[in-house]
């Protein structure tokens, strides 16, 4: 086979090197050691792998409840805040009916013989009598007076006045 590499043709300037058609094997040769080697069975190998499995398993679990923890938090917070948003919809239509209530009592209370009774009784205020009525006479005597003079109100153009202002200049 190596023979058939070199016919081919070369671009390149430098010449291709020449590998071996096999390679050596090497064996690395045991160090010493002065502490006794541990034996790896087959049950050790097992439990690691096991070992892996369980992590990920716990993690997965971890993460399983925490986003369970994170869903029946906010689920919590919008139970909250719709508990919170009917109070206040009670407290509103309450605060609505006082109102209307107020509204009622301000219209009766406004009535002519409610006026009139808390006017005698607070202000200590009576009706008229003939005897509190006075006649004022005047004389026929007209006290107007009549405009004598006509008021002519003249509208000048532009032009005129520019040309009443030379007129006053010379």
């Amino acid at each position: 086979m190596a023979m058939q590499r070199s016919m081919k043709y070369q671009y390149e300037t430098s010449p291709r090197k020449l590998q071996p058609e096999y390679r050596p094997v090497r064996k690395k040769y045991p160090t010493k050691s002065t502490a006794p080697k541990k034996k790896v069975s087959n049950s050790t190998k097992v439990t690691a792998a096991q070992r892996r499995v369980r992590k990920r398993l716990i993690i997965a679990l971890f993460i399983i409840f925490a986003s369970i923890f994170t869903i029946s938090y906010r689920s919590s917070q919008i139970d909250e805040a719709f508990t919170k948003g009917e109070e206040m919809k009670q407290s509103y239509l309450a605060i609505e009916k006082e109102n209307d209530q107020l509204k009622v009592d301000i219209e009766n209370s406004l009535n002519y013989n409610n006026i009139e009774q808390a006017a005698k009784e607070m202000l200590g205020m009576q009706k008229l009598s003939n005897k509190q009525t006075i006649y004022v006479n005047l004389p026929k005597k007209d006290y107007i007076q009549a405009a004598t003079e006509g008021v002519v109100i003249e509208d000048e153009g532009f032009l005129t006045k520019i040309l009443n202002e030379l007129k006053n200049l010379f």
